[in-house]
């Protein structure tokens, strides 16, 4: 396999890191060219002279100039792609936010390891269709996601007659249902498992996340919304399952370590030897269980938008990050995040998206509607 040109955008985030550490381990197969983050310049200045050479942008819309930095705003992740030649972009970056550098990757023509799961949630079915047509590999790095596609990679779509995403339950899996009216932000943020951002973290304990793995798989697998279910399973060692019109059950298994999907998406379609955390099962026990809707409406909500399709999983999407960044800054109480949503998916989203822009443009309309929520329903 030739040296591929990476560009990371995130790199100071949870997959950033993990990113990094895999790419260290093959100095001879990866070659970083371009690193984005949001805010912290001073981790990205620090990985950048790690990789001499290697163009940086930095996102956040005050992001204070400083040299070594090459682009800024909310448009740098974006100029960055458009200034190099690369092989591959592993895209990092939190929620919509990283819808626009998706789309100018497989614009561009560079292979796309995503982490993203918005990209797909708000705009699959217009970028998929478009990465095919240009040869572009648009590869899963959330866990389920990387863990499917390693399970569908020798059988033919007419096979599969569905898919189970796991999930670990999040902070609170074990709460009393009485008591999750008064939780704290600090106790969300208590994730069992993962080591991950704080937005992700609250989402992982109302299962906003999985709700959102569950419209990106319907559109990364090309499932109906039906045929895709959710399992809880604590131990987090089985990432997912697919059944096949025999009805047996095929599992990848694997530990809780991001690098095993992020190597696999940087290196494929080969396989490249590699000893990132292996799994040893004996003596350990694996328990599976279905989610309670009452200790996770998001959940409930997500298949909803699903099987509605047009906008609402993009309404879906604003709205819970409007709903949570309200929920951090005490607007709202934790249960208050699934009532927001709901009453905003309750508004008419049934105008499928023509284009990326029109995608945008749903996408701004939902955040004001949630914010006016979020001002009427406020602690």
């Amino acid at each position: 396999m030739k040296t591929k040109r990476v560009i990371l955008l995130g790199a100071t985030g949870s997959i950033g890191t993990s990113t990094l550490d895999v790419l260290s381990s093959f100095p001879e197969k990866f070659r970083i060219v371009g690193l984005s983050a949001h805010t912290n310049s001073d981790k990205l200045l620090q990985i950048a002279r790690n990789h001499p050479g290697a163009r940086t942008a930095l996102t956040g819309i005050l992001a204070e100039q400083r040299e070594g930095i090459d682009f800024y705003g909310s448009t740098a992740a974006v100029q960055l792609i458009e200034s190099l030649d690369a092989d591959i972009v592993v895209n990092g970056i939190m929620g919509s936010a990283g819808l626009a550098p998706s789309a100018a990757a497989i614009e561009a023509g560079m292979h796309l390891a995503l982490a993203n799961k918005e990209t797909i949630v708000m705009a699959g079915e217009i970028l998929l269709p478009e990465a095919r047509k240009k040869g572009v590999n648009v590869l899963p790095v959330d866990s389920e996601h990387a863990a499917v596609f390693q399970l569908l990679k020798s059988r033919p779509h007419s096979e599969i007659s569905g898919i189970i995403l796991t999930a670990s339950g999040g902070a609170f899996r074990n709460t009393p249902l009485q008591e999750l009216a008064g939780v704290s932000v600090q106790e969300a943020l208590n994730h069992p498992t993962w080591n991950m951002g704080i937005k992700i973290t609250i989402d992982s304990a109302s299962m906003a996340n999985k709700g959102l793995e569950v419209i990106e798989a319907e559109r990364f697998f090309d499932m109906e919304t039906d045929k895709v279910s959710v399992l809880i399973h604590p131990q987090s060692y089985v990432h997912s399952l697919v059944r096949t019109c025999d009805g047996i059950l095929y599992a990848q298994v694997s530990a809780p370590d991001m690098k095993n999907p992020i190597i696999n998406a940087l290196s494929y379609p080969e396989t490249l030897v590699s000893d990132f955390a292996p799994l040893d099962l004996a003596g350990k026990n694996l328990e599976f269980y279905e989610p309670d809707y009452r200790r996770y409406p998001m959940l409930k909500l997500a298949f909803e938008a699903s099987r509605k399709s047009a906008a609402y999983p993009t309404a879906y999407n604003a709205a819970n990050e409007i709903a949570v960044e309200g929920f951090i800054r005490e607007r709202i109480r934790y249960l208050q995040i699934a009532e927001v949503v709901e009453a905003v998916l309750q508004h008419d989203w049934s105008d499928a998206p023509r284009d990326l822009q029109n995608v945008f443009e749903v996408d701004l309309r939902v955040r004001a509607v949630t914010e006016q929520l979020l001002d009427a329903q406020g602690v």
